[in-house]
């Protein structure tokens, strides 16, 4: 099998290495009669694609070299796409592909990191952290004590790899965990679960909201105007999923007005966000700039395992984990 990883030529952190791809192969050994090529060239993916089956990329690269054209008379023989993102909205929908070939997104390999950064947002959140750092700059030593999570209610919109470990450090902590999805399907570290057609009946109890599901066309806009104001006075908000899941402006708004207590964001419409934009200088606002859930000494190695694991499914002529469904945007 003839895999080729297309690096971009601007990556310094995560660009994968034929010795990473070395000791993946170690930590696999049933997996033989793999080929495997690299190129950081933006020119040399188009003579890779000729004999590629399965190709290794940036969402950003397929955004800008394999959805335009004729894809299946330049990759004959290519069987899957495999995005090192999570996210893979901007590659929707998927008629660019080649008929029986799969989009495969990265899925799981985000969990540890995205974890630990929120319950750090939840316990940045509780301890008026946004709060400090804007009297901070004020040069102000103005004191607010905070109160410990054990006891609080958390919503978190999302239960997948990003919410689930989320919802779980935040059951260690002794929250109150209820959880929104797609369906109705229990989850462990969830004390309720409802679907996001329900959305509105717990967000009136939500003392913390945290944004963590996928950006679909049901779920662009999610938290708009309305539904800031159905939080209770006070509430504090984390989205680690993406900008659009909720209205920028509305959130400024509710936080200046004080009915927002405080919120922390690693994501935003757009990025990177310009010097003068809003959410610079909204008060209680913390802003990171979309590096919650990568680390750089982790990211590559757990993405080669779940690449493989991929391929091991499809030679055994099983469900590939990790293939995004059109039908569900991820």
């Amino acid at each position: 099998m003839r895999i080729h990883v297309q690096n971009p030529p601007d990556e310094l952190l995560f660009p994968i290495t034929p010795e990473q791809w070395d000791t993946a192969l170690a930590r696999h050994p049933d997996l033989t009669g793999l080929e495997i090529t690299f190129s950081n060239d933006p020119a040399g993916l188009e003579p890779a694609l000729a004999e590629a089956e399965v190709v290794v990329t940036w969402t950003k690269i397929v955004h800008a070299q394999m959805m335009q054209g004729d894809l299946a008379r330049r990759a004959p023989k290519l069987r899957m796409v495999f995005c090192t993102s999570a996210g893979i909205d901007r590659l929707l929908p998927l008629d660019w592909l080649p008929p029986g070939a799969a989009l495969l997104n990265n899925r799981g390999t985000h969990a540890r990191k995205a974890g630990e950064f929120g319950i750090m947002a939840l316990l940045m959140l509780a301890n008026h952290v946004p709060f400090f750092a804007d009297r901070q700059r004020e040069g102000q030593w103005q004191p607010r004590f905070g109160r410990v999570l054990a006891g609080r209610k958390v919503v978190v919109v999302g239960l997948g790899t990003l919410g689930g470990a989320i919802a779980e450090h935040a059951k260690q902590f002794g929250m109150h965990v209820t959880g929104v999805r797609h369906g109705t399907a229990p989850h462990s570290a969830c004390d309720v679960v409802v679907p996001q057609a329900r959305l509105d009946e717990v967000l009136p109890e939500a003392e913390f909201l945290v944004l963590a599901c996928p950006l679909t066309p049901e779920t662009q806009g999610l938290m708009d105007r309305r539904r800031f104001e159905l939080l209770p006075k006070g509430a504090m908000l984390f989205n680690i999923g993406r900008g659009p899941l909720w209205d920028q402006d509305a959130l400024c708004d509710l936080l200046d007005s004080g009915h927002l207590g405080a919120a922390v964001t690693d994501v935003a419409v757009p990025e990177p966000l310009p010097p003068e934009h809003r959410l610079w200088r909204t008060p209680n606002l913390f802003v990171t700039p979309h590096m919650s859930a990568d680390d750089p000494d982790t990211y590559n190695d757990s993405s080669l395992d779940i690449l493989l694991n991929n391929i091991r499914a499809m030679r055994a002529g099983q469900v590939l984990p990790n293939r995004v469904r059109p039908e569900l945007g991820y």
